[in-house]
């Protein structure tokens, strides 16, 4: 069984637009994207345009649309779609539960309500070597100590962790994490602080606009964000794509249940590699292919072709 995954912010390169494959459906992706929009997509992913949370998140959902495309042309379309933060956005594209045009509609507004809520001085920490109980336990103590509030926004896998918050918050955090223990704690590239309750204006205002985009059911399983579950209903997956700003994203659950599916060839979209080396990580048995490393797109379709013929 094949699933697709997207990564979230914090994953995007210089460039990662321009470097899609070469194939007819992902340059097709690309100018549809660009019709829908009215810009030149591909000026989204430039050094200064990657400064903005509105043209990370548009890029990114355009980066795994044109990807799952581009494998669905030659055979491989995936059982199984799941997306960490923004990235649940191609993946609901990717299993039918949306069009393309009010995906990318839907992320430009949520990056916007996103940015003008915290245009500046917020963002995201990610702490590995510490479980998400000790995390809990220390952004309490941080906050009694300091005033200061952190959130647990990603729970990547069990020591694998993500804090969100104020820049200073998240930099004194940082060095209590280290002192508590952890193997490492660094800052991501995100000027917002994702899956916390102080998105919760936003979410609202992202729910309201959502009732006016159309939803169908899945044609094929979409893995939720908040419960790391499978959603079968439009309405399950509409409400997991407006509210999961606001809630911890429960990543490591989704790749259990993917597991437990049946899942055993994953491939992740590009940009980048954090989702494929999680998985490689905690599921040695499962074969997980980041799409960004292979140079020839014939190569990644072949690899993945005979992988599932011998799993």
């Amino acid at each position: 069984m094949l699933a697709l995954l997207f990564p979230g912010q914090g994953a995007q390169t210089d460039g990662f637009l321009h470097n899609l494959p070469t194939h007819q459906t992902a340059r097709a992706t690309l100018d549809e994207a660009s019709h829908v929009l009215d810009i030149d997509v591909l000026t989204l992913d430039t050094p200064d345009a990657l400064r903005s949370t509105v043209a990370v998140q548009t890029a990114l959902t355009i980066a795994g649309v044109a990807i799952a495309r581009a494998l669905a042309a030659e055979g491989l379309a995936p059982q199984i779609s799941a997306g960490l933060s923004v990235g649940a956005y191609p993946a609901a594209v990717s299993c039918g539960a949306v069009q393309f045009d009010d995906a990318l509609k839907m992320v430009r507004r949520r990056a916007e309500l996103m940015e003008t809520a915290y245009p500046s001085g917020y963002g995201l920490a990610a702490v590995s070597g510490l479980t998400e109980h000790q995390l809990e336990r220390l952004a309490q103590q941080h906050a009694d100590e300091t005033g200061q509030r952190v959130y647990i926004g990603n729970v990547n896998a069990p020591r694998q962790i993500v804090m969100a918050g104020a820049n200073a918050a998240l930099d004194t955090f940082i060095e209590r994490a280290l002192a508590a223990g952890a193997r490492k704690a660094t800052r991501l590239a995100v000027s917002v602080p994702s899956h916390c309750e102080l998105l919760a204006q936003a979410t609202d205002e992202l729910i309201a606009y959502a009732r006016k985009v159309p939803f169908q059911t899945p044609q094929s399983t979409y893995v939720g964000n908040r419960g790391g579950r499978p959603l079968y209903t439009a309405d399950a997956i509409r409400d997991d794509l407006a509210t999961n700003m606001r809630y911890t994203v429960r990543w490591f659950d989704a790749l259990t249940v993917m597991q437990e599916m049946g899942a055993r060839v994953l491939i992740e979209a590009p940009p980048g590699q954090v989702l494929t080396d999680i998985t490689r990580e905690y599921f040695p048995q499962t074969t997980t292919l980041a799409a960004s490393t292979f140079t020839e797109f014939d190569r990644l379709v072949a690899t993945a072709t005979r992988r599932l013929k011998t799993g």
